[in-house]
């Protein structure tokens, strides 16, 4: 009786342990997930959008300085500002 309650345990901690790596799972570990390479994508895509109210190489110049912490969202005022020119 004791060995099936001791291996009755083991497989619920088993399956208790793989659902919850699977829950807790970020894609971006798996897929070599690079803050500087997604902070320069993203100030090429502002650049694009916002034409020559957007200054580009003075955003990706900061993603180089800062290593890819502070990534520019365009749909976020806040991220983008220190970018925007006034022509």
């Amino acid at each position: 009786m004791a060995s099936k309650l001791t291996m009755s345990f083991a497989v619920l901690v088993i399956t208790i342990i793989i659902n919850r790596s699977f829950v807790e799972a970020e894609p971006a570990i798996a897929m070599g997930f690079d803050p500087m390479e997604i902070c320069i994508e993203n100030c090429a895509q502002c650049k694009k959008m916002l034409g020559s109210w957007f200054e580009g190489p003075l955003c990706a110049e900061s993603c180089i300085r800062h290593r890819g912490k502070l990534i520019p969202d365009c749909e976020d005022f806040a991220s983008i500002a220190p970018f925007l020119t006034k022509i």
